[in-house]
């Protein structure tokens, strides 16, 4: 195929900035459009017309809320072109149909007593796709797969080089999922991709600088914005805070001998303080909420570690905001001011002035909205690829 043409070039660039600003701003008037994107309106109802014909936004009648001026038509992205999203952990596989318009119409958390397998994985994957796409989603236009997975994750072609939790080593998962579904995959860990969903649409909407660290079966992971880009490294493993060494003030907080952070904060632990086995994060966060003593003191022990953790990141990296997602946010929720007073105390005092610490605001969406972010990346770059 041929390069497009100078003319073609700008035409594509521009409708994918129109797919763009519709799909992160949700609906947006045809008005709002030309006066973000300064083209004129005859342009804008080109571009939407060529969107609308390519089905992936609608066009819906004006606000009649509206009073003043030309009533303008609003364009939103078509809630049937979906991806599908995935989380393989060590207790079960999370997977949902996400839509362009951000909704989740379906979802599925498959509970499991056994390690998944990366070909059981795709295989579990490409069964749920085909029933889906056979009933509930048949009228959609499914544009691919993205899997956020707990381990370290090669940027260049989504070669899971280690997932330890799960002991995957050098899985080439995309491959597996795309030859099992038919359909394009990517893949990304998980803590990396729920800071792109965080960034764009939750906790950390309109912070260039984040922080944001993820803590569920698999230990904790993070993911770094900086200047509004995620933070890859080199290879694409940036974020492994769980592997940090953390400095624990007294010994008596020692649980792990010479553990890493996610020895210490720990959701196995919390579980075992509340007696149970498994369960959610709402079930989680219930289960300590009316827990007795016990469980409130492993709770103050885990922040307190995790505060630490935390200064050293904000010393390191600067960032106006710390997210936190998972059994973090559980352990955050109740007193955030605290926390952020924890570690304020422990950071450099220019560092820490302005910092916010903030509860994932996403919930248990974001690592789905990451893993679809991810799927969505090539339609979004192009709309008539």
């Amino acid at each position: 195929m041929s390069d497009p043409s100078p003319a073609e070039g700008v035409r594509q660039r521009n409708l994918a900035r129109l797919l763009r600003l519709v799909h992160l701003e949700g609906p947006v008037s045809r008005a709002t459009l030309t006066e973000t994107t300064a083209l004129n309106r005859s342009t804008i109802a080109d571009l939407v017309g060529e969107l609308v014909r390519e089905g992936l936004v609608v066009e819906r009648a004006p606000d009649p809320s509206r009073r003043v001026g030309r009533p303008s038509p609003v364009v939103a992205a078509d809630a049937r072109v979906v991806a599908i999203a995935v989380n393989p952990e060590v207790d079960a596989l999370t997977i949902a149909a996400v839509g362009l318009d951000r909704g989740i119409p379906l979802r599925e958390r498959i509970e499991l007593d056994h390690l998944l397998t990366p070909d059981e994985s795709a295989q579990l994957i490409a069964e749920r796709v085909g029933l889906w796409r056979a009933g509930e989603l048949a009228d959609a236009r499914v544009v691919g797969v993205g899997l956020a997975v707990p381990g370290l994750v090669r940027a260049a072609d989504g070669l899971v080089r280690n997932a330890p939790h799960l002991r995957w080593t050098d899985v080439p998962l995309r491959d597996l999922v795309a030859d099992a579904t038919g359909l394009p995959a990517a893949v990304g860990n998980d803590a990396t991709l729920g800071a792109i969903a965080e960034h764009l649409f939750g906790a950390a909407a309109g912070f260039d600088d984040v922080v944001y660290l993820n803590g569920g079966a698999s230990g904790i992971g993070g993911g770094v914005i900086v200047h509004g880009m995620p933070l890859l490294g080199a290879g694409g493993y940036t974020g492994e805070f769980g592997q940090n060494r953390p400095g624990i003030a007294s010994e008596a907080d020692r649980r792990a001998g010479n553990g890493v952070l996610e020895d210490e904060v720990s959701r196995a632990r919390l579980l075992a303080a509340v007696g149970l086995q498994a369960a959610d994060e709402p079930a989680l966060a219930a289960a300590l909420e009316a827990a007795g003593t016990g469980a409130a003191e492993e709770v103050a022990r885990q922040r307190r570690i995790l505060s630490t953790a935390l200064a050293n990141a904000v010393n390191a990296l600067n960032p106006a905001v710390v997210v936190l997602g998972g059994f973090l946010a559980t352990i955050a929720a109740p007193d955030v001011p605290g926390l952020t007073a924890l570690v304020q105390d422990q950071a450099m005092s220019a560092n820490a002035e302005d910092l916010e610490i903030r509860v994932a605001s996403l919930a248990e969406d974001r690592l789905l909205i990451g893993a679809a972010e991810a799927a969505f990346a090539e339609l979004l770059r192009d709309p008539t690829a």
